[in-house]
């Protein structure tokens, strides 16, 4: 029996009429069915599936942090529940797209949207955002911490997944904050959207495309960026 609702499943099911080409999303948990499955593990396994059923261009495949931890680390997985969707077949390609945290409430429309994304395999980003992102040297990472509650969070998901898909050196996470507690007070997250990028550059809200940019390529600065782990590590000290 479905977890999804038949009127939204048939609404996600007319949406992936519209899907391009194979989306793989690859679902990490632990301990399926015994006392140490981990919180939300079986809920988001089961919630994935039943996406992954509505269309017969994706593919679900399930993983275990322990058992299967070269492939976590591949993937760069190391807290669950996660997933990481990818493009289909027998080479899938890895945009860095990341989910930490059932995606559940609003976050179901950013797996929806990730699927179409990652099928489609370009974004709308501008050209100037795309020329921007050309220049990156080395790897970004881009966290967006979020709650199930916040209408406003999609919007800033989606964001930080298609800038993921647009640069190959950018890695981009859904964080769901309150299944993730340590993260969300060491990155002092009182609110949400919050976006991370490279642990020392703090974005609040769900920012337009041009400010969110700005801030990304702040990594360029070296001495910015020095500046910015300087004040991060005194604000952690106090």
């Amino acid at each position: 029996m479905s977890i999804i609702p038949n009127d939204i499943q048939e609404q996600v099911r007319e949406v992936f009429k519209d899907l391009e080409n194979p989306v793989k999303m690859m679902v990490f948990t632990q301990g399926e069915g015994g006392a140490l499955e981990c919180d939300y593990c079986q809920e988001t396994r089961e919630l994935v599936e039943d996406v992954g059923s509505l269309s017969d261009k994706i593919t679900v495949e399930f993983y275990d942090l322990v058992k299967d931890e070269e492939v976590a680390a591949r993937y760069q997985i190391e807290k669950i529940p996660a997933i990481a969707v990818v493009t289909g077949g027998d080479q899938p390609k890895d945009y860095g797209i990341r989910m930490f945290g059932i995606p559940s409430g609003y976050e179901f429309s950013s797996l929806i949207e990730d699927v179409l994304l990652v099928s489609r395999g370009s974004s709308d980003l501008t050209p100037d955002t795309l020329k921007e992102l050309g220049t990156l040297e080395n790897p970004v990472h881009i966290q967006v911490f979020v709650t199930p509650t916040c209408p406003y969070c999609p919007r800033a998901v989606i964001l930080a997944h298609k800038l993921a898909l647009a640069s190959d050196k950018i890695t981009a996470d859904m964080v769901e904050a309150t299944e993730f507690p340590q993260l969300a007070n060491r990155y002092q997250v009182y609110g949400v959207p919050r976006t991370v990028i490279d642990d020392v550059i703090h974005i609040e809200g769900a920012v337009p495309e041009a400010a969110l940019v700005s801030e990304l390529m702040k990594v360029l600065d070296n001495e910015e960026m020095a500046r910015l782990r300087n004040d991060w590590q005194q604000m952690s000290l106090n």
